[in-house]
């Protein structure tokens, strides 16, 4: 029987697809292919949830679903009890700096945490004041007081604080308890800027929290660690944090020196999710193949990072290894293309098969085109095939006499433009480089 598609959902597909972006939410009424690899991030959220580590880097060309895989991964985990923070890397918001760009990165992270209860992002609030909520209710309703309250968060956070900086953190929650309890808004609002790092001073904080430290570019990953422990005490079965965009750190990084500093916060992660050092916490990086591959400016250009990251020498020839950080996502084939485009018809009409626009000829039809204007790049990146696709249902949803062999024969045979152009990347260290991104 076929899953009803809620409005919200139809909207957001449509629109966000007709736009040449990844929509957020409804992705179980499109997804197509892909088994292997979601099964493979199943296994990792399964092992996270019995408080091990996890960490993969989603790697395909520009429009070959990456942040669709991202997005389809959110959902599931989100499904699974999971928190996601999720963010895109610019060279404004990255893993390691010195002028703030990594505090930055960490305070687009909280604002985008999401729940299941709140899977569009911005749940930090509720889920903390949930938290505390639940504890209170629990100790009062088992006869104590405020006292007793506060004596619980203690004890709860008491792991905490074996991490770094994790007395301090634990204050912030027990200062966010004691707004809950004074009706204290702003000594809320307070903690909740210090846990999206939105201090920038000690000063201000100790002024208004009582706290020595502040979330900065030299404690993202430590910080996070921290949010991953919080999370599972807060009932939670684990952090999930999902990093999109890493080709910006390779190819739009200028400086060697920067780059090379953020592939050693990369590495610093994928040992310590490797080794086992961390807990219940997976990290997910969408990377282009040349972000990883390349040499000179890519993760492998870090000889740490292409000793952990090579792949399996043993697979290859349709020999596949998923147990390996790095997830290459296949190709769609021409199949899975049309089951997508009957897939979104479906979406298209609100589930109503009276009201499809296109005969099942017809999307074939249209895919003859798109091979003579593409070639296999219509099912390999089908980020254009599907976006003139939804176009074309558009106009003959406003537009009942027009004649869909006409507007499909009117596309002219061309070849298709990459993506993202051959771009010529000029540095100080790299001169002379030019790389197709």
């Amino acid at each position: 029987m076929a899953t009803r598609i809620l409005e919200r959902e139809r909207t957001a597909i449509l629109n966000s697809l007709a736009a040449g972006v990844v929509p957020r939410i409804g992705l179980q009424h499109i997804q197509v292919g892909r088994k292997r690899e979601v099964a493979a991030v199943l296994e990792d959220l399964m092992r996270i949830e019995s408080g091990a580590a996890a960490v993969r880097f989603i790697a395909g060309r520009f429009g070959a679903g990456k942040s669709f895989f991202l997005n389809l991964m959110q959902t599931v985990a989100l499904e699974r009890k999971f928190v996601v923070l999720r963010a895109d890397i610019t060279t404004e918001r990255r893993l390691h700096a010195s002028n703030g760009q990594a505090r930055a990165l960490y305070s687009a992270l909280m604002q985008n945490l999401a729940t299941r209860g709140k899977p569009d992002g911005g749940a930090l609030g509720s889920l903390v004041e949930r938290w505390v909520g639940d504890v209170a209710h629990s100790v009062t309703g088992a006869g104590g007081n405020e006292a007793d309250v506060e004596k619980k968060l203690t004890s709860l956070c008491m792991p905490l604080q074996e991490l770094v900086s994790g007395y301090d953190f634990a204050t912030v929650l027990s200062r966010y308890y004691k707004g809950h309890t004074q009706s204290n808004d702003a000594l809320k609002a307070s903690a909740l800027r210090w846990l999206r790092a939105e201090y920038s001073t000690k000063t201000e904080a100790r002024e208004n929290l009582g706290v020595r430290s502040i979330i900065d570019d030299s404690s993202l990953y430590e910080y996070l660690k921290l949010f991953a422990a919080f999370v599972r005490i807060a009932g939670y079965a684990g952090l999930i944090v999902c990093l999109d965009e890493l080709v910006v750190l390779s190819h739009r990084l200028n400086n060697r020196t920067a780059r090379e500093n953020n592939y050693e916060a990369i590495l610093h992660i994928v040992n310590d999710c490797l080794q086992g050092n961390v807990e219940g916490v997976g990290f997910l990086f969408a990377a282009t193949d040349e972000c990883i591959t390349d040499k000179r400016r890519g993760l492998f250009s870090y000889e740490a990072l292409a000793t952990r990251l090579a792949a399996n020498r043993f697979a290859g020839e349709g020999i596949v290894d998923f147990s390996g950080p790095v997830l290459n996502l296949a190709n769609l084939t021409p199949e899975d293309c049309y089951v997508l485009l009957l897939n979104l018809r479906r979406v298209h009409a609100g589930g109503d098969e009276s009201k499809y626009l296109l005969s099942n000829d017809g999307i074939e039809v249209y895919l003859q085109s798109c091979q003579q204007r593409m070639g296999a790049a219509y099912f390999q990146t089908p980020r254009d095939t599907v976006k003139d696709f939804i176009g074309l249902l558009n106009v003959l949803q406003q537009n009942p006499s027009a004649d869909w062999r006409a507007l499909i024969g009117q596309l002219k045979t061309q070849a298709p433009a990459p993506p993202e152009s051959e771009v010529a990347v000029t540095d100080h260290d790299d001169d002379l480089a030019s790389f197709k991104v």
